[in-house]
Protein backbone atom coordinates (compact mmCIF):
# COMPACT_ATOMS: atom_id res chain seq x y z
CA UNK A 1 0.00 0.00 0.00
CA UNK A 2 1.31 3.45 -0.90
CA UNK A 3 1.77 6.42 1.36
CA UNK A 4 -1.73 7.68 0.53
CA UNK A 5 -4.87 5.71 -0.25
CA UNK A 6 -7.05 7.93 -2.43
CA UNK A 7 -9.64 5.30 -3.30
CA UNK A 8 -12.15 6.69 -0.84
CA UNK A 9 -11.51 10.38 -1.44
CA UNK A 10 -14.41 12.43 -2.79
CA UNK A 11 -14.75 15.00 -5.56
CA UNK A 12 -17.60 17.53 -5.59
CA UNK A 13 -18.93 19.66 -8.42
CA UNK A 14 -20.63 22.31 -6.29
CA UNK A 15 -22.62 24.10 -8.96
CA UNK A 16 -25.16 26.90 -8.94
CA UNK A 17 -27.80 24.62 -10.48
CA UNK A 18 -26.70 21.10 -9.50
CA UNK A 19 -24.32 19.35 -7.13
CA UNK A 20 -22.57 16.14 -8.20
CA UNK A 21 -20.48 13.90 -5.93
CA UNK A 22 -17.82 11.58 -7.35
CA UNK A 23 -16.11 8.76 -5.44
CA UNK A 24 -12.84 7.38 -6.76
CA UNK A 25 -13.42 3.96 -8.24
CA UNK A 26 -17.22 4.34 -8.25
CA UNK A 27 -17.83 7.42 -10.38
CA UNK A 28 -20.71 9.86 -9.83
CA UNK A 29 -22.85 8.61 -6.94
CA UNK A 30 -24.93 11.73 -6.21
CA UNK A 31 -26.52 14.06 -8.76
CA UNK A 32 -29.10 16.50 -7.35
CA UNK A 33 -30.11 20.17 -7.66
CA UNK A 34 -28.36 22.72 -5.44
CA UNK A 35 -31.63 23.56 -3.72
CA UNK A 36 -32.80 23.34 -0.12
CA UNK A 37 -36.26 23.96 1.40
CA UNK A 38 -36.28 25.51 4.86
CA UNK A 39 -39.08 26.18 7.33
CA UNK A 40 -38.54 29.84 8.20
CA UNK A 41 -40.61 29.58 11.38
CA UNK A 42 -38.85 26.59 12.96
CA UNK A 43 -35.53 26.77 11.12
CA UNK A 44 -35.81 23.09 10.19
CA UNK A 45 -34.77 21.72 6.78
CA UNK A 46 -37.84 20.38 5.00
CA UNK A 47 -36.19 18.97 1.88
CA UNK A 48 -32.92 18.92 -0.08
CA UNK A 49 -32.12 18.38 -3.75
CA UNK A 50 -34.79 16.93 -6.03
CA UNK A 51 -37.45 17.01 -3.32
CA UNK A 52 -36.75 20.69 -2.67
CA UNK A 53 -36.71 21.57 -6.38
CA UNK A 54 -40.17 20.08 -6.82
CA UNK A 55 -41.37 22.55 -4.17
CA UNK A 56 -40.30 25.66 -6.13
CA UNK A 57 -43.37 27.86 -6.65
CA UNK A 58 -45.56 25.48 -4.64
CA UNK A 59 -44.71 26.25 -1.00
CA UNK A 60 -46.75 28.02 1.70
CA UNK A 61 -45.42 31.25 3.15
CA UNK A 62 -43.66 29.50 6.03
CA UNK A 63 -41.38 27.46 3.75
CA UNK A 64 -38.68 29.07 1.66
CA UNK A 65 -36.91 27.27 -1.19
CA UNK A 66 -33.30 28.49 -1.26
CA UNK A 67 -30.52 28.23 -3.84
CA UNK A 68 -27.50 28.74 -1.55
CA UNK A 69 -25.09 29.00 -4.50
CA UNK A 70 -25.21 32.14 -6.64
CA UNK A 71 -23.04 32.72 -9.71
CA UNK A 72 -20.83 29.80 -8.73
CA UNK A 73 -20.02 31.02 -5.21
CA UNK A 74 -21.59 30.62 -1.79
CA UNK A 75 -24.35 33.15 -1.17
CA UNK A 76 -25.62 31.48 2.03
CA UNK A 77 -22.81 29.78 3.96
CA UNK A 78 -24.88 28.01 6.60
CA UNK A 79 -27.35 26.59 4.10
CA UNK A 80 -24.55 25.51 1.73
CA UNK A 81 -22.82 23.65 4.58
CA UNK A 82 -26.08 21.88 5.45
CA UNK A 83 -26.63 20.94 1.81
CA UNK A 84 -23.05 19.66 1.45
CA UNK A 85 -23.41 17.65 4.66
CA UNK A 86 -26.55 16.00 3.27
CA UNK A 87 -24.89 15.09 -0.04
CA UNK A 88 -21.66 13.90 1.57
CA UNK A 89 -23.62 11.72 3.98
CA UNK A 90 -25.57 10.29 1.03
CA UNK A 91 -22.32 9.60 -0.84
CA UNK A 92 -20.68 7.98 2.23
CA UNK A 93 -23.11 5.09 1.97
CA UNK A 94 -21.33 4.15 -1.25
CA UNK A 95 -17.88 4.11 0.39
CA UNK A 96 -16.17 1.32 2.29
CA UNK A 97 -17.43 1.05 5.86
CA UNK A 98 -13.78 0.98 6.98
CA UNK A 99 -12.99 4.37 5.43
CA UNK A 100 -12.67 7.37 7.72
CA UNK A 101 -13.35 11.00 6.96
CA UNK A 102 -12.66 11.68 3.28
CA UNK A 103 -10.42 14.26 1.72
CA UNK A 104 -12.59 16.33 -0.60
CA UNK A 105 -11.65 18.07 -3.84
CA UNK A 106 -14.20 20.68 -4.80
CA UNK A 107 -14.34 22.78 -7.97
CA UNK A 108 -14.53 26.58 -7.80
CA UNK A 109 -14.88 29.28 -10.50
CA UNK A 110 -11.60 30.52 -11.95
CA UNK A 111 -12.45 34.11 -11.02
CA UNK A 112 -13.13 33.33 -7.35
CA UNK A 113 -11.54 35.47 -4.62
CA UNK A 114 -9.45 33.99 -1.80
CA UNK A 115 -12.25 34.79 0.65
CA UNK A 116 -14.84 32.98 -1.50
CA UNK A 117 -12.45 30.04 -1.98
CA UNK A 118 -11.93 29.81 1.78
CA UNK A 119 -15.71 29.78 2.28
CA UNK A 120 -16.00 26.73 -0.01
CA UNK A 121 -13.19 24.93 1.85
CA UNK A 122 -14.71 25.75 5.25
CA UNK A 123 -18.17 24.60 4.11
CA UNK A 124 -16.73 21.26 2.95
CA UNK A 125 -14.90 20.77 6.27
CA UNK A 126 -18.00 21.71 8.25
CA UNK A 127 -19.91 19.15 6.20
CA UNK A 128 -17.56 16.37 7.32
CA UNK A 129 -14.46 16.49 5.12
CA UNK A 130 -11.09 15.70 6.70
CA UNK A 131 -9.51 18.28 4.42
CA UNK A 132 -10.67 20.14 1.31
CA UNK A 133 -8.79 21.21 -1.80
CA UNK A 134 -10.08 23.58 -4.51
CA UNK A 135 -9.67 23.03 -8.24
CA UNK A 136 -10.56 25.59 -10.91
CA UNK A 137 -13.80 24.68 -12.65
CA UNK A 138 -12.58 25.14 -16.25
CA UNK A 139 -9.51 22.99 -15.53
CA UNK A 140 -11.75 20.24 -14.14
CA UNK A 141 -14.06 20.56 -17.16
CA UNK A 142 -11.08 20.21 -19.52
CA UNK A 143 -9.86 17.09 -17.71
CA UNK A 144 -13.38 15.63 -17.82
CA UNK A 145 -13.67 16.43 -21.52
CA UNK A 146 -10.52 14.43 -22.20
CA UNK A 147 -8.42 17.38 -23.36
CA UNK A 148 -4.59 16.96 -23.27
CA UNK A 149 -4.20 19.38 -20.34
CA UNK A 150 -0.75 18.04 -19.35
CA UNK A 151 0.80 18.41 -22.80
CA UNK A 152 2.64 21.51 -24.13
CA UNK A 153 -0.26 22.37 -26.42
CA UNK A 154 -3.11 24.83 -26.10
CA UNK A 155 -6.59 23.56 -25.24
CA UNK A 156 -9.59 25.87 -24.92
CA UNK A 157 -12.62 24.98 -22.81
CA UNK A 158 -15.86 26.94 -22.44
CA UNK A 159 -17.90 25.61 -19.51
CA UNK A 160 -21.43 27.08 -19.53
CA UNK A 161 -22.94 26.17 -16.17
CA UNK A 162 -25.98 27.40 -14.30
CA UNK A 163 -24.56 30.56 -12.73
CA UNK A 164 -21.25 31.19 -14.50
CA UNK A 165 -19.54 30.68 -17.82
CA UNK A 166 -15.88 29.73 -17.46
CA UNK A 167 -13.57 30.21 -20.43
CA UNK A 168 -9.96 29.06 -20.18
CA UNK A 169 -6.90 28.21 -22.25
CA UNK A 170 -4.92 25.39 -20.68
CA UNK A 171 -1.39 24.10 -21.35
CA UNK A 172 1.14 22.04 -19.37
CA UNK A 173 -1.20 21.38 -16.48
CA UNK A 174 -2.15 24.98 -15.81
CA UNK A 175 -4.50 27.76 -16.85
CA UNK A 176 -2.69 30.20 -19.13
CA UNK A 177 -5.53 32.70 -19.41
CA UNK A 178 -9.15 32.60 -18.32
CA UNK A 179 -12.33 34.59 -17.92
CA UNK A 180 -15.28 33.95 -15.63
CA UNK A 181 -18.58 35.78 -16.15
CA UNK A 182 -21.81 35.57 -14.11
CA UNK A 183 -23.84 34.81 -17.24
CA UNK A 184 -24.96 31.26 -18.01
CA UNK A 185 -27.94 28.88 -18.10
CA UNK A 186 -29.93 30.61 -15.36
CA UNK A 187 -29.69 33.89 -17.26
CA UNK A 188 -31.15 32.16 -20.31
CA UNK A 189 -34.12 31.02 -18.21
CA UNK A 190 -34.63 34.52 -16.82
CA UNK A 191 -34.43 36.02 -20.33
CA UNK A 192 -37.23 33.68 -21.46
CA UNK A 193 -39.36 34.58 -18.42
CA UNK A 194 -38.84 38.30 -19.07
CA UNK A 195 -39.67 37.99 -22.80
CA UNK A 196 -42.94 36.14 -22.15
CA UNK A 197 -43.95 38.55 -19.38
CA UNK A 198 -43.17 41.61 -21.51
CA UNK A 199 -44.69 40.30 -24.76
CA UNK A 200 -47.71 38.35 -23.51
CA UNK A 201 -48.31 39.67 -19.96
CA UNK A 202 -47.90 36.07 -18.83
CA UNK A 203 -45.90 35.00 -15.79
CA UNK A 204 -44.24 31.58 -16.02
CA UNK A 205 -41.99 29.79 -13.55
CA UNK A 206 -38.31 28.80 -13.76
CA UNK A 207 -39.14 25.18 -14.52
CA UNK A 208 -41.35 26.16 -17.46
CA UNK A 209 -38.67 28.49 -18.81
CA UNK A 210 -36.01 25.79 -18.57
CA UNK A 211 -38.30 23.32 -20.32
CA UNK A 212 -38.89 25.80 -23.17
CA UNK A 213 -35.15 26.38 -23.49
CA UNK A 214 -34.40 22.66 -23.76
CA UNK A 215 -37.36 21.91 -26.04
CA UNK A 216 -37.26 24.62 -28.70
CA UNK A 217 -34.54 27.04 -27.57
CA UNK A 218 -31.80 27.81 -30.10
CA UNK A 219 -28.85 30.19 -30.32
CA UNK A 220 -29.77 31.03 -33.92
CA UNK A 221 -32.99 31.18 -35.91
CA UNK A 222 -34.09 27.98 -37.59
CA UNK A 223 -36.21 27.36 -40.70
CA UNK A 224 -38.51 25.01 -38.77
CA UNK A 225 -39.43 27.70 -36.20
CA UNK A 226 -41.45 25.12 -34.28
CA UNK A 227 -43.82 26.17 -31.52
CA UNK A 228 -44.98 24.78 -28.18
CA UNK A 229 -47.69 25.71 -25.72
CA UNK A 230 -46.80 27.15 -22.34
CA UNK A 231 -49.04 27.73 -19.33
CA UNK A 232 -48.78 30.56 -16.86
CA UNK A 233 -50.68 33.27 -15.01
CA UNK A 234 -52.13 36.19 -16.94
CA UNK A 235 -50.85 39.36 -15.23
CA UNK A 236 -53.94 41.35 -16.29
CA UNK A 237 -56.68 38.97 -15.18
CA UNK A 238 -54.75 36.90 -12.64
CA UNK A 239 -56.19 33.76 -14.23
CA UNK A 240 -54.35 30.74 -15.72
CA UNK A 241 -53.62 31.14 -19.43
CA UNK A 242 -52.08 29.06 -22.22
CA UNK A 243 -50.21 30.59 -25.14
CA UNK A 244 -48.14 29.32 -28.08
CA UNK A 245 -44.44 30.28 -28.28
CA UNK A 246 -42.29 30.01 -31.42
CA UNK A 247 -38.64 28.95 -31.35
CA UNK A 248 -37.34 32.08 -33.08
CA UNK A 249 -38.92 34.24 -30.38
CA UNK A 250 -36.72 32.50 -27.83
CA UNK A 251 -33.66 33.01 -30.04
CA UNK A 252 -34.25 36.76 -29.92
CA UNK A 253 -34.79 36.62 -26.16
CA UNK A 254 -31.55 34.69 -25.63
CA UNK A 255 -29.40 36.91 -27.87
CA UNK A 256 -28.05 39.16 -25.10
CA UNK A 257 -26.95 36.19 -23.00
CA UNK A 258 -25.35 34.41 -25.98
CA UNK A 259 -23.53 37.61 -26.98
CA UNK A 260 -22.06 37.93 -23.47
CA UNK A 261 -20.71 34.37 -23.67
CA UNK A 262 -19.24 35.02 -27.14
CA UNK A 263 -17.57 38.21 -25.87
CA UNK A 264 -15.96 36.23 -23.01
CA UNK A 265 -14.59 33.73 -25.54
CA UNK A 266 -13.21 36.52 -27.75
CA UNK A 267 -11.56 38.35 -24.82
CA UNK A 268 -9.87 35.12 -23.73
CA UNK A 269 -8.65 34.45 -27.27
CA UNK A 270 -7.24 37.99 -27.47
CA UNK A 271 -5.15 37.33 -24.35
CA UNK A 272 -3.87 33.96 -25.56
CA UNK A 273 -0.18 33.70 -26.62
CA UNK A 274 0.23 33.26 -30.42
CA UNK A 275 1.66 29.73 -30.18
CA UNK A 276 -1.32 28.52 -28.17
CA UNK A 277 -3.74 30.39 -30.45
CA UNK A 278 -2.39 28.36 -33.36
CA UNK A 279 -3.03 25.14 -31.39
CA UNK A 280 -6.61 26.22 -30.69
CA UNK A 281 -7.18 27.05 -34.36
CA UNK A 282 -6.12 23.51 -35.21
CA UNK A 283 -7.81 21.65 -32.37
CA UNK A 284 -10.91 23.80 -31.93
CA UNK A 285 -12.85 25.02 -28.89
CA UNK A 286 -14.62 22.53 -26.62
CA UNK A 287 -17.95 23.34 -24.90
CA UNK A 288 -19.13 21.71 -21.68
CA UNK A 289 -21.77 22.33 -19.02
CA UNK A 290 -25.56 22.28 -19.26
CA UNK A 291 -25.65 25.52 -21.26
CA UNK A 292 -23.76 23.85 -24.10
CA UNK A 293 -26.89 21.74 -24.73
CA UNK A 294 -28.65 24.80 -26.17
CA UNK A 295 -29.20 24.07 -29.87
CA UNK A 296 -26.74 25.68 -32.30
CA UNK A 297 -24.68 27.44 -29.64
CA UNK A 298 -21.59 25.68 -31.03
CA UNK A 299 -22.36 27.00 -34.52
CA UNK A 300 -22.84 30.57 -33.33
CA UNK A 301 -19.55 30.61 -31.41
CA UNK A 302 -17.78 29.03 -34.37
CA UNK A 303 -19.22 31.63 -36.78
CA UNK A 304 -18.11 34.49 -34.52
CA UNK A 305 -14.58 33.19 -33.82
CA UNK A 306 -13.88 31.40 -37.13
CA UNK A 307 -12.66 28.43 -35.07
CA UNK A 308 -14.20 24.92 -35.02
CA UNK A 309 -16.34 24.35 -31.92
CA UNK A 310 -17.35 20.99 -30.44
CA UNK A 311 -19.62 19.97 -27.57
CA UNK A 312 -17.97 17.40 -25.30
CA UNK A 313 -19.49 13.94 -25.19
CA UNK A 314 -20.86 14.23 -21.64
CA UNK A 315 -21.30 17.98 -21.00
CA UNK A 316 -23.36 17.74 -17.81
CA UNK A 317 -20.80 15.53 -16.07
CA UNK A 318 -17.50 16.85 -17.43
CA UNK A 319 -16.67 19.01 -14.38
CA UNK A 320 -17.54 16.26 -11.87
CA UNK A 321 -15.64 13.61 -13.84
CA UNK A 322 -12.65 15.92 -14.25
CA UNK A 323 -12.60 16.75 -10.54
CA UNK A 324 -12.80 13.03 -9.82
CA UNK A 325 -9.90 12.22 -12.13
CA UNK A 326 -7.87 15.00 -10.49
CA UNK A 327 -8.06 13.10 -7.19
CA UNK A 328 -5.05 11.18 -8.55
CA UNK A 329 -3.02 14.38 -8.09
CA UNK A 330 -4.41 15.44 -4.74
CA UNK A 331 -0.89 15.26 -3.22
CA UNK A 332 0.04 18.35 -5.25
CA UNK A 333 -2.73 20.25 -3.48
CA UNK A 334 -1.35 19.07 -0.13
CA UNK A 335 1.83 21.00 -0.76
CA UNK A 336 0.03 23.92 -2.39
CA UNK A 337 -3.37 24.05 -0.63
CA UNK A 338 -4.34 27.46 -2.02
CA UNK A 339 -3.63 26.64 -5.66
CA UNK A 340 -6.88 26.18 -7.51
CA UNK A 341 -5.85 26.78 -11.09
CA UNK A 342 -2.49 25.07 -11.52
CA UNK A 343 -1.29 21.53 -11.07
CA UNK A 344 2.31 20.52 -11.68
CA UNK A 345 3.42 17.02 -12.51
CA UNK A 346 6.70 15.86 -10.99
Amino acid sequence: MGLFNFSQDVAIDLGTANTLVFIKGKGIVVREPSVIAKNMETGEIEAVGNDAKHMIGRTPGSISVIRPMKEGVIADFETTALMLKYYLKKAMRKRSRFAGKPNVMVCVPSGITMVEERAVIDAAKQAGAKDAFPIAEPFAAAVGAGLPVWEPTGSMIVDIGGGTTEVAVISLGGIVTSRSIPVAGNNMDQAIIYHIRKTYNLMIGESSAESLKLTIGSAQNTDENESVEVRGRDLLTGLPETISIKANELTDALKETIDAIIDAVKVTLEKTPPELSADIMNRGIVLSGGGSLLKNIDRVISDETKIPVFVTEDPLDSVANGTGKSLDYIQHFRSQPNVSSHLTLE
